[in-house]
């Protein structure tokens, strides 16, 4: 969707709702978001390290669109990675995604995701090609 000044505005997809995220902010240089625990938890009953991941792919994604569409540009995931310091087991975890390079064919961001006190859980490196939108 795009906004009045031609910004793209975040949207969430189906698995974003599935997985109870909440947009807090967004722009260019920094998205914040937040999920909870509960229904993300794997058979051990700590925060599933795949649903970080995602998270943190969903953030960094986000911000690379948003941009891209200023210069009538989408933005395409290449490269993910993520260090799991710790897990969650209740409440909510929040990513904060913030641009290390915004370039006219790439971008990178660096999500830090965090527990309700503040605990380093996860971080994540994620680097957007600048594409052409196809038609």
């Amino acid at each position: 969707m795009m906004a009045e000044d031609s910004t793209w505005k975040i949207v969430l997809g189906e698995l974003d709702e599935k997985m109870g995220v909440e947009v807090l902010e967004e722009s260019p240089e920094t998205v914040v978001a937040r999920m909870p625990i509960d229904g993300n938890r794997q058979s051990l009953g700590l925060l599933h390290g795949g649903a970080m991941v995602c998270l943190a792919e969903a953030v960094g994604s986000w911000a690379a669109v948003i941009h891209a569409s200023r210069f009538g540009k989408v933005a395409v995931g290449v490269d993910i990675n993520a260090t799991h310091h710790s897990s969650g087991k209740n409440g909510w975890v929040t990513a904060t995604a913030t641009a290390i390079k915004l370039g006219k064919t790439m971008c990178s961001h660096e999500v830090i995701i965090t527990d309700d006190v503040g605990k380093r859980l996860c971080t994540a490196r994620i680097s957007n090609a600048i594409v052409d939108p196809r038609n």
